[in-house]
């Protein structure tokens, strides 16, 4: 288990620096060893078969390794954001397929850890940490990816409940929720940031259709379905927060997650130098090992580059959050920067294994299909882009005011 001495409340900082406390070691190394002993040798596998890894996903609630958010007064363990990134680049350096499964539960929890009341917190924090349940979050949907604004998902108020019509799409854990955060338009008049409303879902709750799995092109181990809602009626005990403020709760949980899933692609990042590097030692071309090439040796300090600055940034913003800084900037700037690292390192580990980068017996090609949706999933590179532009305009206005 994790170490019972982790405190949230323990790790203040009161200077720069860059070195993890002895807690933050242990759980380094537990979540590292765990994906050695666990991840890494059934990567393969999941990913062949697009089979569920219910078992790994087990092991690693037994070990504290899943839904790390949750505070201890619902039974969780309490650990900042930081310490989460820690656990999710281990997970990830073993197949971030796994590590998304199970960090889509953070997803979903971040909006009931923002905004829930406490019986909605006991209720449905609290049954995550009695059992290993998955849940999700639908938000986004078929004809509103990025532009969240446009989404058409509908919740009409009737009596004492709400009623619910709508698609969702590309929802991580979509067919193994035990509850999903549904986000829905409650006014159709209203702009996004009054007009949306957030809820609380239970997956078994008559007029839920769950899709199809979807067979993607990478992190096949990830279960993504679309989620359809006929008439489906929620309580209003299940409302998220006050009515209109869907939209606010709902990007909200990006500050919480975006560094997290930045995390992740700095674990496929340091993995692709690693086996990149192991093999341009093995591999001898003018009677030499590819290494001792020069234009090998850049892909590889490339490689490093990225992963080293890629998790400073992740650190920064996640260390940000942890402190209740608004981390917003930060937070995009780590997403677009390690996505992009990982795409670039995944493409230049694939180069550097030549033609067996390309066959399937090989971990890089996999490593190249899984980094993709790093660039798309939680906001796109543009989204961030648009965010950080918008920051950075704001401040400029302001500095000339």
């Amino acid at each position: 288990m994790l170490p019972t001495l982790l405190r949230t409340n323990a790790r203040r900082s009161f200077g720069i620096g860059f070195g993890l406390n002895e807690d933050q070691q242990a759980i380094q190394e537990l979540a590292r060893k765990f994906t050695a002993d666990e991840i890494t040798p059934n990567a393969r596998h999941h990913d062949i078969t697009g089979e569920y890894p219910t078992e790994i996903i087990r092991k690693a609630w037994e070990l504290g390794l899943v839904n790390t958010h949750i505070p201890q007064e619902y039974g969780g363990l309490g650990l900042g954001v930081l310490d989460s990134a820690i656990v999710t680049e281990e997970l990830a350096y073993g197949c971030t397929g796994i590590q998304t499964a199970i960090e889509a539960n953070g997803l979903a929890q971040a909006p009931v850890i923002l905004a829930g009341n406490e019986a909605q917190k006991k209720k449905y924090l609290g049954r995550m940490t009695e059992e290993p349940l998955m849940c999700a979050y639908c938000v986004t949907e078929p004809g509103a990816g990025s532009d969240v604004a446009g989404a058409k998902t509908r919740a009409e108020k009737k009596g004492d409940r709400w009623v619910i019509n709508g698609q969702k799409m590309w929802i991580t854990n979509g067919g193994k929720a035990n509850w999903y955060f549904v986000l829905a338009r409650t006014d159709a008049n209203a702009s996004a940031g009054k007009g949306f409303t957030g809820f609380i879902v239970d997956a078994n709750t008559p007029g839920i259709t769950v899709g199809r799995k979807e067979i993607n092109m990478g992190q096949r181990a990830s279960d993504t379905r679309g989620i359809t809602f006929e008439d489906v009626e929620v309580p209003d005990e299940n409302r998220l927060g006050s009515v209109g403020q869907g939209f606010k709760i709902a990007m909200g949980a990006f500050d919480i997650t975006r560094p997290l899933v930045a995390s992740g692609a700095v674990g496929l990042a340091r993995r692709c130098l690693d086996e990149a590097s192991r093999y341009a030692l093995e591999r001898r071309t003018m009677g030499q090992p590819i290494i001792n090439h020069q234009a090998v040796q850049f892909m590889l300090a490339d490689m490093a580059i990225g992963v080293e600055s890629a998790r400073m940034m992740v650190w920064r913003a996640a260390w940000m959050r942890d402190q209740n800084q608004r981390n917003t900037y930060y937070a995009s700037i780590a997403k677009a920067l390690a996505s992009e690292v990982a795409n670039k390192s995944a493409a230049d580990a694939v180069q550097i294994f030549g033609g067996n980068g390309f066959n399937t017996e090989y971990p890089v090609e996999k490593l190249m299909r899984d980094a993709k949706i790093f660039m798309i999933y939680e906001g796109t590179s543009q989204i961030q882009r648009l965010v950080i532009s918008r920051y950075i305009a704001e401040a400029a206005k302001a500095a000339s005011a």
